[in-house]
């Protein structure tokens, strides 16, 4: 009987690099789903709907969230982000382990309704290079730059509720160190019960 998939809360300030992250390890564990959440704000440069986020109205995403099909969502900088949940379901049933990227808000949602999910939370080797990052994107203003700083230092501070922290000092070895967790997540005996006595069965 094939096991059921890992549910993996991933989260860090704007920044921290967990974008880069997340490509790399899509690469290199065939296994991994990636869960496209929903927001209300604009597209970046080069961001594709339907693959980096659904991009939806204000009103799409009310009527979403009052018929239950976000399994988490959350307000940040403003603009609203949410995780459809049917997609997730399936995948995990089907024995994929999905990645949610979600900010701390949803995070705190998802680990109340799914107690069993793995958290792990990215951060950068200093705030100053986080700081460098975003500046570098060239995306915002002032004005939204130091918000997103002002929302990062709060937002790090919440890594102590998390199971895991990651410090992405390169994206190979952040990813190394994630593909680890999974490993050991999977191989924790509450996760498969009936294991002992499968193994016991065919001596």
């Amino acid at each position: 009987m094939k096991n059921n998939g890992l549910l993996i809360v991933f989260s860090g300030p704007s920044g921290a690099g967990k974008d880069t992250i997340l490509n790399h390890l899509m690469q290199v564990n065939p296994n991994l789903r990636l869960s496209v959440s929903a927001t209300t704000r604009s597209p970046r440069v080069g961001e594709v709907d339907g693959q980096d986020y659904h991009f939806i109205t204000k009103d799409q995403f009310k009527a979403m969230a009052d018929h239950g099909e976000m399994l988490e969502s959350a307000e940040y900088c403003g603009n609203c982000y949410g995780t459809p949940s049917e997609p997730i379901k399936n995948w995990i049933s089907e024995g994929f382990d999905v990645i949610l990227e979600i900010e701390v808000q949803g995070g705190a949602q998802i680990k109340k309704k799914c107690p069993e999910c793995t958290s792990v939370f990215i951060l950068p080797p200093s705030f100053s290079v986080l700081e460098h990052r975003l500046r570098n994107r060239n995306t915002e203003n002032e004005e939204t730059i130091q918000k997103r700083l002002e929302t990062a230092r709060k937002e790090i501070l919440e890594a102590v509720h998390y199971d895991y922290f990651i410090i992405n000092n390169t994206v190979e070895n952040a990813a190394d160190e994630i593909n680890a967790i999974i490993c050991a997540e999977k191989h924790k005996l509450y996760r498969d019960s009936n294991v002992i006595e499968r193994v016991l069965n065919n001596a």
